[in-house]
């Protein structure tokens, strides 16, 4: 349970939202012990006083006062049971937000070799599924127990007042219940609830990567093969789920039959009582119609705690993930960025990739064409520079000479990249708006400047017959667009960045020869006054350059 202490620790962040949330979920219980308390006196004393009558008795009967408390009770209930509701789930929502947030700018932090130990469906498994795990531990762990032994305190201190002795066996035999509902259920479906995450998160990342896949899979012809084994998977599940909802529905048998057994026994104890003249009719009919409505405060506890384990389960996987630091060391006493931004690759060595002591400089206001074929190393040396990632040996050095050059390492990373516009060798787009996509790069761009980058690529004519123009969706990874139109709209945001330094990962993939000619053209007043490294297979799809190296890989 010490995988939950860093969520406990965040949730209890907003603890006085926390207390009022339980405050109503109390009130909501009270006024049903209220409510049904108060109503079983007053039906058995309305009684009790026209058989008095009856009898030719004069009896003194005040219905108002009772009756007020009634409506009161019922009133109270209906308004505290909607006030929780909205109050507790936005809490819950602004939690899990919060949680989401601060775990995902924690992943940014992270190097791509970092964040490639898992798979991106993983990724994106925990921070959906796993966290919204963790909305149990107000909603269904803290809360409802609480408050269900606040329940049992009033109840039995009610009891109290007329029958001492009962009061405590009642109290006795309502905590035991409450434990068994709650440690009972929890060491009972821990086992079935933590597969649940596991198997969830395993069925998800296959689902994804066969969708992401589908085509690749077709024309291979193991669709079918793989369709199977998510099937396969999928029955798995469902059987160990229907075990535990099998023990769930056991502790939802229990709580029922252990507060109809506590009813029971407040009946004939308080029954007894009255036999022996210690108590009236009315009151007999109070203590187990209060007892009774303690059933409300037990009912949802089984399905809460019999999901303890997936929820310790889910903890344990973010705690991993937040205890992951990136490779890459930002400064704490960052030196100066150089004035000159000139590059130089000393004695690299990354030896993923094949790179054996490179070294080579890139002189301020020059573009440098690196070709190579497919795996001999130019997206590597383009993540060297924009500091993606470190060599395993050798240096890169920033301005001056590659004697004198300050350390790339030495630099802010923030201020560093924001010298950078970085085309990828993979386009990235967003599931948003052409304009969203490209204020990534300027969030204070005018129409005019997102007009004349998207004239710069070719695009401006055909974003203009579009009928939602610059407002139009690109779909999930520019899906909507054809492959060289989302290759423009991604170069077309790293013009608009409008950096110093700028490099290019096979800036024309997927362009036409004659659409490729054009947009080279125009790019040349842009690139003219900037430093360059231009990447590719040819250097004849590439912007003109002024040095041409060959990498030959290993």
């Amino acid at each position: 349970m010490g995988e939950l202490k860093p969520w406990l620790a965040l949730v209890l962040q907003r603890r006085t939202r926390l207390l009022i949330g339980a405050l109503l979920l109390t009130l909501t219980l009270f006024s049903a012990i209220g409510l049904l308390a108060l109503s079983g006196w007053f039906i058995t004393a309305t009684g009790v006083t026209a058989l008095l009558w009856a009898a030719g008795q004069k009896v003194m009967f005040d219905v108002y006062m009772p009756g007020g408390g009634i409506r009161f009770f019922a009133l109270t209930r209906t308004v505290a049971r909607y006030a929780e509701r909205v109050f507790n789930h936005n809490t819950v929502l602004s939690l899990l937000a919060d949680l989401r947030g601060r775990h995902f700018a924690a992943l940014a932090q992270l190097d791509g070799a970092t964040l490639g130990r898992l798979r991106a469906a993983q990724w994106l498994n925990r921070l959906t599924a796993d966290i919204d795990t963790l909305d149990t531990l107000y909603l269904r762990l803290l809360a409802p127990p609480a408050v269900a032994l606040l329940g049992i305190l009033l109840v039995c201190a009610l009891i109290a007042v007329f029958h001492l002795s009962l009061a405590l066996l009642l109290g006795l035999l309502l905590l035991a219940l409450l434990l068994l509902l709650t440690l009972g259920m929890a060491l009972l479906g821990r086992h079935y609830s933590a597969r649940r995450v596991t198997q969830l998160d395993e069925l998800r990342t296959q689902a994804i990567e066969q969708l992401q896949g589908l085509a690749e899979l077709t024309a291979a012809g193991t669709l079918a093969r793989h369709r199977q084994s998510l099937l396969a998977g999928s029955r798995q599940m469902l059987d160990e789920q229907l075990l535990l909802q099998g023990r769930i529905a056991l502790g939802q048998a229990l709580a029922t039959l252990g507060v109809s057994g506590a009813v029971l026994i407040g009946l004939f104890g308080a029954t007894q009582a009255y036999v022996a003249g210690l108590l009236s009719g009315p009151i007999v009919v109070m203590i187990p119609l209060a007892l009774m409505a303690l059933s409300e405060g037990f009912a949802g506890l089984p399905a809460a705690f019999a999901q303890v384990g997936g929820t310790v389960a889910a903890a344990t996987r973010l705690n991993q993930q937040t205890h992951l630091s990136s490779r890459l060391i930002d400064p704490a006493a960052p030196e100066p960025l150089p004035d000159e931004l000139s590059l130089h690759w000393r004695e690299v060595v990354v030896r993923h990739a094949g790179i054996r002591g490179l070294t080579f400089s890139l002189q301020r206001g020059e573009r440098l064409a690196i070709i190579g074929a497919s795996g001999s190393g130019k997206s590597t040396l383009a993540a060297l520079a924009a500091r993606l990632l470190d060599p395993d040996a050798g240096q890169i050095l920033v301005g001056g000479t590659a004697a004198e050059g300050t350390p790339l390492s030495a630099l802010s990373l923030e201020q560093w990249r924001a010298q950078l516009g970085y085309l990828t060798q993979q386009t990235e787009l967003l599931h948003d708006s052409i304009r969203a996509n490209l204020l990534l790069a300027n969030p204070a761009a005018t129409n005019a400047q997102l007009w004349a980058v998207l004239e710069m690529v070719d695009l401006a004519d055909l974003v203009d017959a579009l009928p939602n123009g610059l407002n139009t969706w690109v779909g999930e990874s520019g899906k909507q667009l054809s492959g060289g139109e989302g290759r423009r709209l991604a170069l077309a945001r790293v013009l608009l960045k409008d950096a110093p330094l700028v490099i290019l990962d096979e800036p024309f993939s997927g362009l036409d020869a004659e659409t490729r000619e054009r947009v080279k053209g125009r790019l040349e007043p842009w690139l003219a006054e900037r430093t360059a490294l231009l990447l590719g297979h040819d250097a004849d799809a590439l912007p003109v350059a002024d040095r041409v190296m060959v990498l030959s890989g290993s």
